[in-house]
């Protein structure tokens, strides 16, 4: 079977799927490899080392969609403005896509519906599970990683006041008022870094334990309590609320909201549609120049007011959607991304190249379409199907 790696086309996505040093993985499991050419530049890897390695190099996307049998990518397809053509559209029946889908998210679902009628075999890096066995394949940790700490620098770069309180020869500066509602892997990220730029911080969890990781960060913890069979789900995360709790959680923060001065969003619920929790009455209160960057518009979005892809200015709240901050640090990114899909892939295909067990936990909470069906829980759940 043939693997094709494509180069990225989203803006200012550099990161790659694959780097040279994984090609030879893929050829001793018997797989051979053929990369778009400059598909690795953005981090400094060039088509001669992928030679090196074993992959064919090919002159165009179009050359590597119609030769592989297995499309291996980083983000969902898209439009490619220069060709004016869909990569949906340069799939075939049959063929596998393994990428960050996000195909829970509002704005992914026509996405999703055009893989099942293509008759595409697809699956999504931010299903994976959090079991012991998947951790090796945990790209949605990996990443998380990188936008924990990148969030917290672009929220530094769009604020227009300093971060840390700082001694002038007129006075002293107030430090800046860092709030972070979710504290998983970004929002432990994103809180080390506010803190080590001089910020004071809050945190918001839904999780007791959740909170207990950040308050060992030496933070400040705001919320309210609420049942661990309402809040928890399956691997410790956090677990989709009914209606009338998401209305409870926004008004336990909604002071910290209003008061701060940068609002970091990563409150996720793995594979379904991220929770609003931010409203425009919200907005409207908090201080003009204050920042919101929504970590989560992958999924959706926690901010009523997030636009996705772009970066907004409402009542006078800079509003960040922006949704490849982990292609912003390509580097540290691909090297981790590149060694989780690998992982995956030795799992797909464990019983043999082009067969892969449906039942397996892994494969089941990552498959998205095959066989002209939708198999993704959450996906089906957003869409309002059973």
């Amino acid at each position: 079977m043939l693997l094709g790696i494509p180069k990225e086309i989203m803006p200012q996505e550099n990161r790659v799927a694959a780097l040279p040093e994984n090609i030879a993985k893929y050829k001793t499991m018997g797989f051979d490899v053929i990369v778009e050419t400059n598909a690795g530049a953005g981090v400094f890897h060039f088509d001669e080392e992928y030679k090196k390695a074993g992959a064919q190099i090919a002159s165009d996307a179009k050359t590597v969609y119609d030769k592989a049998d297995i499309i291996l990518k980083v983000k969902e397809p898209i439009l490619n403005e220069k060709t004016g053509v869909h990569e949906i559209d340069m799939l075939r029946k049959g063929q596998f896509l393994v990428t960050f889908l996000h195909p829970a998210a509002p704005t992914n679902h026509d996405m999703v519906k055009k893989l099942r009628d293509k008759g595409v075999t697809s699956f999504t890096m931010d299903g994976i599970p959090r079991i012991s066995r998947a951790q090796q394949m945990d790209a949605l940790t990996s990443m998380s990683t990188i936008t924990g700490y990148k969030s917290v620098v672009i929220a530094a770069n769009q604020f227009s006041r300093m971060i840390p309180m700082i001694g002038t020869s007129i006075g002293v500066t107030k430090p800046a008022s860092v709030l972070v509602i979710g504290t998983g892997v970004v929002g432990l990220q994103a809180i080390a870094t506010a803190k080590r730029m001089g910020s004071t911080v809050k945190a918001v969890d839904i999780r007791p334990e959740a909170r207990k990781e950040a308050e060992s960060l030496g933070v400040k913890t705001v919320g309210f309590d609420i049942p661990a069979e309402v809040a928890i789900g399956e691997g410790g995360y956090a677990k989709a609320l009914p209606s009338e709790w998401i209305a409870k959680e926004r008004a336990a923060i909604d002071q910290a909201v209003v008061e701060a001065d940068i609002i970091i969003l990563s409150a996720l619920v793995p594979s379904e549609v991220a929770p609003i929790l931010i409203t425009e009455d919200m907005i409207k209160r908090m201080k003009a120049g204050s920042v919101i960057i929504d970590v989560s518009i992958d999924q959706g979005g926690n901010c009523a007011m997030t636009v996705p892809g772009r970066q907004t200015v409402a009542h006078h709240v800079h509003i960040c959607g922006i949704k490849n901050i982990p292609g912003s640090v390509p580097v540290h990114s691909s090297w981790m991304y590149s060694h989780n899909m690998y992982y995956y892939i030795e799992n797909l295909f464990k019983g043999g190249l082009g067969s892969f067990n449906i039942d397996d936990e892994i494969i089941s909470h990552t498959i998205v379409t095959h066989a002209g069906k939708i198999y993704h829980k959450g996906v089906l759940k957003a869409m309002g199907n059973s």
